[in-house]
């Protein structure tokens, strides 16, 4: 899979799914949910305990048209531990230039935080695909919205305080993604298809005619 592969992916469903939990056990059983529920990008948070582990086997599985991330990346050398694991994509909630680097260095797909204008065009410019506006809750779709009007190139994925009420608010207002955890798969597992599909649906009818901001990788 190429990083254009990834990236479409995250385009045409507009999610990136989060799983950090308490153990690696629990992780695996959150992350094969979504999987199987049709989510095609799926982050690992190094928070949860034997992260890598787990992505491990989610690569291993060959989930078909899956891409796996590793999120909460602070250092590069954690970029290179996750790119051997299989991931395909690097999440961070902060931006910093080395785990940037390291991330386009090798190929993958880089989606650093920003919480502030500036920080997201110095990523955009230093050649990160698109930016974490994180978090999302101190930020509102119409105050997105107006940041986009001046700066149109950013690749906004709010995440961090978006339900899955509102996460059709942020698709209106130009991002390009949403990132959602807990949210996905809290409760009973046989409830997230469900779940999963209604998300879908509703982020797609968002933007129905109006493609999605951002750069896409090459």
């Amino acid at each position: 899979m190429s990083k254009a592969d990834v990236a479409a992916a995250v385009l045409d469903q507009r999610v990136i799914a989060i799983v950090r939990t308490a153990s690696a056990e629990s992780a695996h059983e959150a992350a094969t949910a979504l999987l199987n529920a049709g989510l095609r990008a799926v982050e690992v948070s190094l928070v949860t305990p034997g992260a890598l582990e787990v992505v491990r086997d989610l690569v291993g599985a060959a989930h078909a048209e899956a891409h796996i991330g590793v999120g909460t990346v602070l250092r590069a050398r954690e970029v290179t531990a996750a790119a051997r694991a299989g991931a395909e994509f690097i999440v961070s909630p902060s931006f910093d230039s080395e785990v940037l680097g390291a991330t386009l260095a090798l190929g993958l797909l880089s989606v650093p935080g920003v919480a502030t204008p500036s920080e997201a065009v110095r990523a955009k410019l230093l050649g990160a695909d698109f930016q974490k506006l994180f978090p999302a809750s101190a930020w509102s779709p119409a105050v997105m919205s107006d940041v986009l009007a001046a700066l149109p190139d950013l690749g906004f994925i709010p995440t961090g305080g978006v339900s899955l009420d509102d996460a059709p608010s942020w698709i209106r207002a130009g991002a390009v993604a949403v990132g959602l955890g807990g949210a996905l798969t809290r409760g009973a597992r046989h409830d997230v298809p469900g779940r999963v599909a209604g998300l879908l649906a509703r982020l797609r009818a968002a933007a129905p005619d109006r493609p999605a901001r951002g750069r896409q990788a090459d």
